[in-house]
This record gives structure tokens, sequence and C-alpha cells, in this order.
């Protein structure tokens, strides 16, 4: 099976417990990718793999008109369920993938993807193909997790990742992804990072499968009590694992 397939049939199985889930659909969060994307958000805006519309719900309130793109058919019916209840109108739903996109270039005011980067086997791919439809003066935001810099520890974190969803390929440091947009001599206007605070269990209740889970808990808590982090936070608290994921949101402009 390749990436593709591989994403596209996770994203399908875990498609109602996403969109569901109180931490991917914090508001705090969103807006803290929309918020900065100030005027362009008013225009054509495009959000790449949108998953159950969570951004794009928000994009709508203020564009002209958004385009929401993802991979997985599942995804995108959660996207057009939420949109519709929100009495979105101009909003229009594509499938297809962020390394490819089928549209003309320099088409949209503003570009937005948000927890798809640890996703892509080829980010810097993606990203040129972002920029290419992103019209002059336009912007580009990216929000996503990030591990940290010391690399014993993002790769820990990254097996972690990979053992409880296997189309996870690789979240990237603060660091990294920074120096991906501004290779694509994008300007960077904004850049945000924060912890967000999660429960081992409500993490892998989105991917609801107990025979890959049962094995990570057990691996996730020896390293808890090891005192061994992971770049995570990982800690035992009552008897219950938590982590913390760190966020970083970038917003650049094309020249």
């Amino acid at each position: 099976m390749d990436h593709i397939e591989r994403t596209r049939r996770e994203f399908g199985q875990q498609a109602a417990n996403f969109a569901a889930s109180t931490a991917i659909n914090d508001e705090d969060h969103v807006r803290r990718l929309v918020d900065p994307i100030g005027v362009a958000a008013q225009g054509r805006v495009l959000d790449v793999a949108c998953g159950p519309g969570i951004v794009t719900v928000e994009l709508a309130r203020t564009a002209r008109d958004v385009v929401a793109l993802d991979l997985t058919p599942e995804m995108l019916n959660k996207a057009r369920e939420r949109c519709g209840k929100a009495a979105r109108a101009n909003v229009c739903f594509e499938e297809g993938t962020a390394s490819a996109l089928p549209f003309d270039d320099a088409s949209f005011d503003a570009v937005v993807t948000r927890l798809s980067f640890h996703h892509f086997t080829e980010p810097r791919t993606v990203l040129a193909e972002m920029h290419r439809v992103l019209k002059p003066s336009g912007l580009l935001a990216v929000a996503d997790i990030v591990t940290a810099e010391d690399q014993e520890q993002a790769e820990l974190q990254n097996a972690i990742e990979q053992l409880r969803d296997p189309s996870h390929v690789r979240m990237l440091p603060a660091s990294e992804l920074r120096a991906l947009v501004i290779a694509q001599r994008l300007s960077i206007q904004h850049d945000d990072t924060w912890d967000k605070v999660r429960e081992f269990e409500e993490w892998v209740g989105i991917v609801a499968n107990p025979e890959r889970i049962a094995p990570l808990r057990t691996v996730v808590r020896s390293l808890a009590r090891a005192g061994v982090d992971a770049g995570m936070g990982l800690t035992l608290r009552d008897g219950a694992v938590h982590f913390f994921h760190r966020w970083q949101v970038l917003v650049a402009r094309k020249h």
C-alpha cells in the first residue's frame, strides 16, 4: 500500500472521531491560525487537507469564497456537514492531493493548512504547490504540531506517533518548518508557538484501534515511569499518562 492510500484509509476510519474531538476543535487554536491572516481571509481562500472542515467553516465567516480540499472522501463529507449546519454557502469541496493541487497559478488570496504537514512525505513539494497557487502578496498559513529541536527526542516522539497512526510521516522541529517556508521565498509575518496538554486515552481514542493502541500504551507508560519524556512531556499523574503537543503557526507573505 502506498502512502496516499494508507492516509486515505486511516482518515476514512478516523473521520467521525476526529471531527468530534474536543482537542482538535479547540476554538482558541483555530483563532490563532485564522486571525493573523487578516484582510487576505476576506478574499478567495484555499484550505489544504481541510479534514472535517474545522478551519474551513471559520474561514467562510469572512471569505468571499473558500475551497476545501482533502484526500479523504469521509473527511470531505464531514466538512460538508459542518458547513451546511453553519449555513456557509460560500464553500466548495474538492477531493485531491496537496502535492499536486488542481488549481491555476496565483488563484488564491490566502492558502491555509492545519495538522497536515506531519503526514506529507514531501513537505517541500506541498509548500511549493501552495506557493504556486497563491497570488502575489497573498498569505500562506501553516499550523502543525512540531517536535523538540533535539534529534533523539524528536525521533522518539515521531516513533510514538507512527505507532499510533501509520499515516504519520514526521513532525518537524519548529526551526525546520520555519526554514522550509523561508526557502519558498516567503516572508514570515507571524510566528506563534504554544503547548497543548493532552491525555493519552483521549488522544489514542481518536484512532479507535485497540490492537494498535494496547502495545503503544505499554511502551508509553514504561517511558513515563522511567522519566523519559520523549520531548513531549510524558508523565504519569494519578495512573494516567499525560503529555503535550507543541503547536506552531506560521503566516508568511508571497513576494
